[in-house]
């Protein structure tokens, strides 16, 4: 079961981008964890972490969001995904 609703809503996206973090890592991530400075992503993978939160959530991620601090952790993105849905907090 993935941690979203479909196109309707998303409950929250932590667990389908922890569980894609940790298939690739090989151990667990915590939510707040900075998988840059952990040294857990390199270029290749932070493409396939776009590509994941597209499709996953039916967002489109611009060039203007590729920001690090956008990506930096499991709940860096799952806020991301959340103001790019307009539910951020």
């Amino acid at each position: 079961m993935s941690g979203h609703d479909g196109e309707a809503g998303v409950a929250d996206p932590r667990p389908v981008i922890r569980a894609f973090l940790e298939r690739f890592v090989g151990e667990p991530i915590r939510d707040a964890d900075d998988i840059f400075a952990a040294g857990h992503v390199d270029s290749l993978f932070a493409i396939q972490l776009v590509l994941l939160i597209e499709r996953e959530f039916s967002i489109r991620v611009e060039s203007r969001d590729l920001e690090l601090d956008n990506f930096r952790s499991v709940d860096a993105m799952a806020t991301f995904v959340l103001d790019k849905l307009g539910r951020g907090a």
